[in-house]
């Protein structure tokens, strides 16, 4: 089995668990992270691909897709956690406790 089989079959198992967590969890910050996992293994094919022919230099192209990738994943990832955490906020006012409720109270 070469390099290239090897890391293809791991980027393909980090993607695959990804989008297990994305679907499977309902915590918006656990969704965020198995986002993140998805662009990892999308990265690990996109090296992997760089390297598939091990007697000429690796190719370029595939390496400056994954810095871009990197940056904008980076980017992404900041603006869904601040989002999730404006959702957690706004959740969090809008729901009231009833026992908190000074009309319940004798």
């Amino acid at each position: 089995m070469s390099t290239f089989s090897i890391y293809s079959l791991a980027a393909i198992l980090l993607v695959g668990l990804g989008v297990y967590g994305l679907f499977t969890r309902q915590h918006l910050l656990r969704k965020v992270m198995a986002l993140n996992v998805i662009a990892g293994g999308i990265f690990l094919l996109l090296i992997s691909t760089a390297y598939r022919n091990q007697d000429l230099f690796p190719d370029p192209v595939p390496q400056a897709m994954v810095l871009t990738g990197i940056v904008v994943a980076i980017s992404a990832t900041g603006f869904a956690l601040a989002l999730v955490r404006s959702i957690h906020r706004r959740m969090a006012e809008s729901e009231t406790d009833p026992s908190q409720d000074s009309w319940d109270q004798p």
